[in-house]
């Protein structure tokens, strides 16, 4: 469902996203091939969708309760924040008994946009926490490129599935929503349907899921812009109540993404970034 999204998305924030003073034009390939971060201290720089890092630290590709997945792709680069916040998070996850977490995708080495794949993840503040777990031993790096990732919505985009979703999984949305530093998760409206009727106790923790296309294999982390990083455009804040009412019902009226034909062109994501960008691009 998500190779369909990401174009969609891409065309969306090209228009609605306007970055004060934003001047640099380099093109998501040029970006994608850098394979360091830039020197410096940890800065983020811009916006979630149209943004860089300065200094960026790479998560290890494995840790107590969680291993790195696809990481051909060098997206395992992130700010201190987001590595500590997996870290702990993972290990959460294990106490409460639950099996090692895939990681996917946090950003490039030097952020900004991506040749394919995502139109944010470009400041090294979001990550995304695949639902799928391989419980047992661990994979070799070179059997994490193309793990089995199921679904939990049906094939047919008509509910969750059943079949595959389990009580783990509200457990897992739950731990990480409530987690320290956490601004919103992108979910499928499916599983924020799901979630909220079936939530219970203190549901606060359920504004922060937010329904979004796709993200129905995976789950969106997007952590606040951390303190002393000035360059850091936060995102606008949204309702405080548990976003079960007419916030999620205004998704299922939506009309569904229609699949570009074969061979149709796809216009590239290029946004328009900080002038800073094209002095984190260009460092050594």
């Amino acid at each position: 469902m998500m190779r369909f999204v990401v174009p969609l998305l891409a065309a969306i924030l090209t228009i609605s996203l306007a970055i004060p003073s934003a001047i640099s034009a380099a093109s998501a390939q040029e970006w994608s091939q850098v394979s360091s971060p830039s020197p410096g201290p940890t800065q983020v720089i811009g916006f979630y969708s149209a943004g860089c890092i300065q200094g960026a630290q790479a998560l290890p590709t494995e840790g107590p309760g969680y291993e790195a997945i696809r990481l051909s792709r060098n997206r395992n680069w992130g700010h201190p924040v987001t590595l500590d916040f997996i870290k702990n998070f993972s290990e959460q996850v294990r106490a409460a008994g639950q099996s090692q977490l895939y990681i996917g995708d946090i950003g490039q080495p030097r952020g900004g946009p991506m040749s394919f794949g995502h139109a944010s993840h470009q400041v090294g503040l979001d990550v995304d926490i695949w639902f799928e777990r391989q419980p047992g031993a661990r994979r070799a790096p070179t059997d994490r490129e193309n793990p089995r990732l199921r679904s939990l919505v049906r094939g047919d985009d008509g509910g969750v599935d059943d079949a595959v979703f389990a009580d783990q999984h509200m457990v897992l949305l739950r731990m990480a929503a409530t987690a320290p530093g956490v601004d919103r998760m992108f979910v499928n409206k499916w599983i924020k349907q799901r979630i909220c009727s079936t939530a219970t106790g203190n549901r606060a923790w359920l504004r922060k899921l937010v329904p979004w296309y796709g993200h129905d294999e995976h789950f969106h982390v997007r952590l606040y812009c951390p303190p002393g990083n000035p360059q850091c455009q936060p995102q606008a804040t949204y309702a405080d109540d548990d976003g079960c009412g007419e916030a999620l019902d205004s998704w299922f009226r939506k009309a569904p993404i229609t699949p570009p034909p074969p061979g149709a062109p796809v216009r590239p994501y290029r946004p328009k970034l900080p002038p800073a960008c094209q002095q984190v691009l260009n460092a050594p």
